[in-house]
């Protein structure tokens, strides 16, 4: 690591960034400050936020999911995913259900709209995808999937 410097004025240019280029933890938050914004620029006008829309195609991929399993599975904290439902709940894309057999849980569907409203973005949802993925090769882009999936546990299904 290199010596702190002096205290001294510094151009945008001459900024030194050595200690945090090799920092996963920063290149991750740039990464996710990157993905946010060209996925506000791309679906913003949709009224979807990144957290809502991947909620909402968990939910379409596995009807039925029980609220607690959709919080773990996008790691979400119960109460954040408890607002987050009831925001999705009344725009009327989910429909929450308590099943007889297990009063304490939640199941979780999409409604006719909710589906309607997947099906209607799942093209611009692609091409955003293209759009924040084409500074990589192709190759590229699957070794950094991969070795995301492997950083962060990830146990879903390779889909490239």
């Amino acid at each position: 690591m290199a010596p702190l410097a002096l205290n001294q004025q510094i151009s945008e240019d001459e900024v030194d960034m050595r200690d945090l280029g090799d920092s996963i933890g920063f290149l991750t938050r740039l990464a996710q400050v990157k993905t946010y914004e060209t996925f506000f620029e791309d679906l913003g006008a949709h009224g979807l936020r990144p957290g809502e829309y991947s909620t909402v195609l968990l939910i379409g991929r596995n009807p039925g999911i029980r609220q607690g399993m959709v919080a773990q599975k996008l790691r979400i904290k119960p109460a954040h995913m408890t607002k987050l439902i009831r925001a999705l709940e009344d725009r009327g894309l989910v429909d929450r259900t308590i099943p007889d057999h297990d009063r304490r849980s939640v199941e979780l569907t999409l409604t006719q709209t909710g589906r309607q409203f997947v099906d209607e973005h799942r093209l611009s949802f692609a091409r955003h995808e293209t759009r924040l993925n084409k500074a990589l090769t192709p190759d590229e882009l699957r070794s950094l999937k991969r070795l995301l999936r492997k950083y962060v546990d990830f146990d879903g299904e390779e889909t490239a």
